[in-house]
């Protein structure tokens, strides 16, 4: 009698097993790491996202490119995670992270196919990765935050490439003036700085406002268009009389008790901006809702008032001004107010604004960017956010380190000599791991139309004799002293993008068994959607 087969996993559970299983995640992770490889360096060229609602997004931002892709493949969706970290930790090197972890993944499919347990390859890549930080941090260049021209340097390059290319000079001054505004004993909250957008004039034509701009009118022709020295009042409850939450049923028996009822409201509505009225204040800025009735009261005491506001305004607000944001009426005191020179409506085509200018204490403030199309907007705010971060954590550590691929240089150097230090196959997976970091100044020179073997070979050239600072810089086409030239990033973008890049790219190898349920939307790993474009 034959024996009865065993069934593990259900009919619509597929597997994949051993090489097939590594081979099928490094493919997937090195198409992701091929989509955003064009999108490097200051040549790097854009991609256009179209949304199932034809929604268009225009960036060569690693991590937006990747966020509005829908991957489904998942190999391909942990080097996403990678981006997302890199994004929030440093707020740039999105693209350089996930590149790095792509190629950490094709060298050791090559260490794969010579019979290398993927254990050995990955604790390689692990001492690789502890020996690059040790360097990075030797030789890392040190800054002060009065390292005004330094601090300019670091935000053109991360802005370099981008949509605010341009007008770079203008946003990198404003950038370091709003940064060094909120810096206070080591500390910056990236927060603190809110990025408006106002689709008309032109690029040149955005502006730092030591103050918050909000995108907000006031509530009735009547009521002043600008206030000199404002006193103001942030109220977290409506200025309107409030609905019960449960059905209510009013008896009204008599014409008398149906005005009573009316005269009441109306009066409650009066006391509440006669309390609004005796605190001081001739600003009211609004969480909630304010009546048609407390509107004409306001107008007609001349004081300005908006609505229905953004939380994380209000807290802006209250930082850059010192009011308290109030939630109850009868809380409301002179005490409780905020102080600005003076505030006022501003048209730009046709969006309104309210600017709160000349606050007491400007640790909030805002940079309000123009530009002709809300594609071109979207893409220098991706930039500001680029710079700021780049910035801030150059401020935070430090220290920086000389760009256009002379850093890589000088690390795969050095990695390669420590590699020559060690005895067993892990040796193999280290020289690996310095190849893979000689792919970003080779990608640099490819996006630039330049031969990257033969600046790759003028590279190695220059490091080998001494010249650590030599990189690319592409305004130029030549190689020299990047940082002569100027061309600075901060560390933490490149120490964070090797940790991400080691930590997924041993995750990924570590992986030799793939059970992938069926179910109605998944199946066995497929190609993510949209990568057979590119």
């Amino acid at each position: 009698m034959a024996e009865k087969p065993i069934v593990l996993m259900p009919e619509d559970v597929q597997r994949m097993l051993g090489k097939d299983a590594q081979r099928n995640n490094i493919w997937a992770a090195k198409m992701v790491a091929d989509i955003v490889k064009t999108t490097l360096g200051p040549k790097g060229m854009d991609k256009m996202l179209v949304s199932p609602t034809n929604d268009i997004i225009v960036t060569n931002d690693g991590v937006t490119i990747l966020n509005e892709m829908q991957i489904e493949h998942p190999a391909a969706k942990m080097m996403v995670e990678i981006a997302k970290t890199q994004e929030s930790e440093v707020g740039d090197g999105t693209t350089t992270a996930v590149m790095l972890a792509g190629k950490l993944l094709e060298n050791a499919e090559k260490l794969l196919e010579k019979k290398i347990h993927p254990t050995v390859i990955t604790k390689g890549y692990r001492m690789a990765a502890e020996k690059s930080k040790q360097i990075l941090d030797e030789i890392a260049l040190r800054i002060t935050p009065n390292d005004d021209d330094v601090l300019k340097q670091i935000a053109m390059t991360a802005m370099t490439g981008k949509g605010a290319e341009d007008a770079k000079e203008k946003f990198a001054n404003i950038i370091v003036k709003a940064v060094k505004q909120i810096y206070a004993g080591g500390k910056i909250d990236l927060n603190d700085i809110k990025i408006e957008k106002s689709k008309g004039d032109g690029i040149d034509d955005s502006e730092l406002i030591s103050g918050i701009v909000f995108d907000k009118e006031k509530l009735s022709h009547d009521m002043p268009s600008f206030v000199k020295d404002a006193k103001i009042a942030l109220l977290d409850f409506p200025l309107e009389i409030k609905n019960p939450e449960i059905t209510t049923n009013i008896s009204v028996s008599t014409p008398d008790q149906l005005r009573g009822f009316l005269m009441q409201e109306e009066k409650d509505i009066k006391n509440m901006v006669e309390s609004v009225k005796l605190s001081g204040a001739n600003v009211v800025l609004c969480q909630k809702g304010i009546d048609d009735f407390a509107q004409y009261l306001l107008s007609k005491s001349r004081i300005y008032a908006c609505r229905r506001i953004a939380r994380s305004d209000m807290e802006k607000i209250s930082k850059a001004t010192g009011a308290k944001i109030v939630s109850n009426i009868n809380e409301l005191t002179s005490s409780e107010l905020g102080g600005a020179e003076m505030v006022e409506e501003v048209r730009h085509g046709n969006d309104s604004f309210t600017y709160v200018r000349g606050c007491n204490n400007p640790k909030a403030l805002t940079i309000l960017i123009h530009g002709g199309t809300s594609h071109v907007i979207d893409e220098i705010e991706r930039a500001i956010k680029d710079g700021l971060g780049d910035v801030i954590c150059s401020l935070k550590s430090g220290l920086v380190v000389p760009g256009g691929g002379a850093v890589e240089i000088e690390l795969a150097r050095k990695i390669r000599e420590f590699s020559h230090g060690l005895s067993g196959r892990e040796q193999l997976a280290v020289e690996e791991f310095a190849s893979a970091l000689e792919f970003i100044p080779t990608t640099l020179a490819e996006n630039a139309g330049l031969d990257p073997i033969e600046v790759l070979t003028e590279l190695k050239s220059k490091h080998d004799s001494g010249e650590r600072n030599a990189g690319i810089n592409l305004f130029t086409n030549k190689v020299e002293n990047v940082v002569q030239s100027r061309i600075i990033e901060p560390l933490k973008i490149k120490t964070q993008a090797i940790s991400s890049a080691t930590d997924v790219a041993v995750m990924i190898l570590r992986i030799d068994d793939v059970i992938a349920s069926s179910g109605k939307s998944s199946g066995m790993p497929k190609m993510p959607r949209g990568m057979d474009e590119y």
